[in-house]
């Protein structure tokens, strides 16, 4: 009777055991019958679906159809999923830096694409020359003024949000200049487009970093970055005499038109969709908008500026000049202490504290400034010292053009193999050669264009694009993701604002060549302190 029994339990306990194995392969059964591809289900046949509880059907299906699939498909190590999705998103990478590349350039194009045909537009409106400078500093206006809060908006709400915002308002102020009558009318939409200018900005600086995330592509790109601006500088330079003689100045508005609604269309299809907002624990909460702060930023550094661009055309003691530059200073002061008060500032105050950051600024300030004055002197001067058409002197400045492309081109390869730092400085140094050598031969001396203005033209535009090429790196290089926004707000803060400051300093206490001279010492001390403390990177973002 014992054996009996015994057989009886050990049959019992190998059938348990059946069933046991039974209801796991149910589970795979149920788990691979899913509708999911070629997947075979008679290696699993289900015989008791009333075993498998519910909480197994959703916990043991991933498993378990992994596994059988791994194991029993060959086709799911045929062609790997990340291969085929790296190849599709190259090209979608480069046409979108492509896109925002010629933004960029289009911006700091429209900044410079009055320059030239300032006197017909003077001749057709009758407009005095404090008139004629303020028209042609209203887009630098509120496109500074404005790049701070744009920068937080991108951080806040997203960068093609705001992007396609910015384009939004730019096409249309360009499309309103060149058809509205009068002066006030063009005035205004000037500052129209400065204002869409300070939206796309700091956007599109966002954008590149989601477009690039591992650390030494985001580099190679902004060494690309860095002489978009110079290029979009030179290309208003050339093409706006080119399009005033062949057609009239009102054309000229025709760019940024174009490229602004090329880009609207095709940035829902290249640039990367925000990331949908979470609320769940321990996410990252997007800054509150310091609006305080945003109304004292930009008042203060519009009406500042302001009264910097008069100095052209009134004395520093004049009422015109004091009143906004005592104003600007005090608006600037209590943004100050607002910054210092409140959770999220506007700026936070230890952003411009890092060295490496702080020598980039400094260094783009500085080179936007050496090419505004190369282009604002030897313009006049082939104009009015020698008489030149503006087509003539658009054509003068070609070499400049062509030494910036050459020198762009090279600079990344030149980053990669030697460093930010290095590179820099020798672009630093170069500028500072090209300035000092114009303001010994080019103004002045009785010497043709060929030996007095040519080799400066073209060693100072070299020494530009590696200079920015390398000054972008340093700046943005340790930049976290969440202050994307913000780090391109402030980087373009500063190659609008140097200019403006600089200049109006340089030409009114020195004359041609002194102001030169002082702008290439300048250069030189900064590739000094670059070639000091611009050493290798940390190896990843830092708060700031």
């Amino acid at each position: 009777m014992r054996r009996v029994r015994g057989a009886r339990a050990g049959r019992s306990f190998r059938s348990s055991g059946t069933r046991a194995a039974s209801a796991g392969a149910d589970a795979c059964a149920i788990a691979v019958s899913v509708p999911s591809g070629p997947i075979s289900t008679n290696r699993c046949t289900p015989r008791s679906a009333s075993v498998v509880t519910p909480s197994a059907t959703r916990t043991a299906p991933r498993t378990c159809r992994t596994q059988y699939y791994a194991k029993h498909h060959p086709s799911a190590q045929a062609t790997p999923p990340a291969r085929s999705t790296t190849t599709r998103s190259r090209p979608r990478t480069a046409q979108g830096f492509a896109l925002l590349g010629t933004v960029q350039a289009v911006l700091i194009f429209t900044l410079a694409a009055l320059a030239v045909p300032l006197p017909d537009i003077g001749a057709e409106y009758g407009l005095l020359r404090a008139d004629l400078i303020l028209l042609n500093a209203a887009y630098g206006l509120t496109f500074a003024g404005l790049l701070l809060f744009g920068g937080r908006l991108v951080d806040r709400f997203g960068g093609r949000r705001i992007l396609t915002a910015g384009l939004a308002v730019f096409a249309a102020a360009s499309l309103l200049a060149p058809l509205v009558p009068g002066y006030p009318a063009l005035l205004t939409a000037r500052f129209a487009q400065g204002t869409g200018a300070a939206l796309i900005a700091p956007a599109a600086m966002a954008l590149l970093r989601a477009l690039f995330p591992a650390p030494l592509a985001y580099a190679r790109a902004m060494a690309t970055w860095g002489g978009l601006s110079v290029l979009g500088a030179t290309a208003g330079n050339l093409l706006s005499g080119v399009i005033s003689a062949l057609a009239s100045w009102r054309w000229t508005f025709a760019v940024p038109l174009l490229v602004a609604a090329a880009a609207l269309a095709l940035a829902p299809r290249l640039l990367p969709a925000p990331p949908p907002r979470t609320r769940a624990p321990g996410a990252y909460a997007p800054p509150a908008l310091d609006l305080p702060g945003a109304v004292l930023a930009t008042a203060g550094i519009t009406v500042a500026s302001y009264g910097l661009v008069l100095t052209d055309a009134r004395p520093w003691s004049s009422a015109a000049v004091l009143v906004p530059l005592l104003f600007g200073a005090a608006l600037l002061a209590a943004f100050v202490l607002v910054e210092l008060r409140v959770r999220d500032p506007l700026l936070p105050p230890r952003f411009l504290l890092r060295p490496r950051r702080a020598l980039g600024l400094t260094a783009i300030a500085l080179t936007a400034t050496s090419t505004a004055i190369a282009f604002l002197l030897f313009s006049l001067h082939l104009q009015e010292a020698r008489g030149w058409s503006p087509l003539e002197t658009s054509a003068a400045f070609v070499p400049f053009g062509a030494a910036l492309l050459l020198a762009g081109g090279a600079a990344r390869p030149l980053i990669a193999r030697h460093g930010t730092g290095p590179v820099t400085a020798a672009g630093l140094g170069t500028g500072a050669a090209g300035l000092l050598l114009l303001a010994a031969t080019g103004l002045d001396t009785g010497l043709p264009y060929a030996l007095g203005l040519l080799p400066g033209l073209v060693l100072l535009p070299a020494g530009a694009a590696a200079s920015f090429a390398g000054a972008a790196v340093l700046a943005m290089e340790d930049v976290p993701g969440r202050q994307t926004g913000l780090a391109g707000g402030v980087l373009n803060t500063a190659m609008e604002l140097g200019p403006t400051v600089v200049l109006a300093v340089l030409l009114t206490f020195g004359g041609d060549a002194a102001s030169l001279t002082a702008a290439g010492a300048s250069l030189a001390a900064v590739a000094a302190g670059v070639a000091v403390l611009g050493g290798p990177a940390r190896s990843g973002p830092s708060g700031g």
